[in-house]
């Protein structure tokens, strides 16, 4: 059974900084595309930011944290993280991370949820004025 355990959410003031990070329990980890979602209040779960199977490998962002959210993985501890800067009030989300063992790099395919079969319970990221 794969887990994905999300932690590193909580509240911060707008401008602040919060690093999210997800241990999945799969060991095929290395060879998986990794993702994170958000889903504010409201609203549907939309893409965020996803990477290549290869550390230091390919990434894709959306649009709206492009210049202030980094997403990097750590393959020897089976863990993907979201370093997420300069924080908006819109950023308020719960944060899921996704993986797709079978996926192959797309810049599009790996913003589309469809592709990711195991999902993570989420982490609460509150952003306050």
């Amino acid at each position: 059974q794969v887990q994905l355990v999300e932690s590193g959410g909580g509240l911060v003031q707008a401008e602040g900084s919060l690093r999210l990070s997800c241990v999945a329990s799969l060991r095929t980890f290395s060879t998986s595309v990794m993702a994170w979602f958000r889903q504010a209040s409201g609203k549907e779960r939309e893409f965020v930011a996803s990477i290549s199977q290869q550390r230091g490998g390919d990434t894709k962002l959306a649009d709206a944290v492009k210049g202030r959210f980094t997403i990097s993985r750590d393959n020897a501890k089976n863990t993907v993280y979201l370093q997420m800067n300069s924080l908006k009030l819109d950023d308020t989300a719960v944060y899921y991370c996704a993986i797709s063992p079978g996926l192959g790099w797309s810049p599009v395919a790996v913003t589309q949820e469809v592709h990711y079969p195991y999902w993570g319970q989420g982490t609460q990221v509150t952003v306050s004025s």
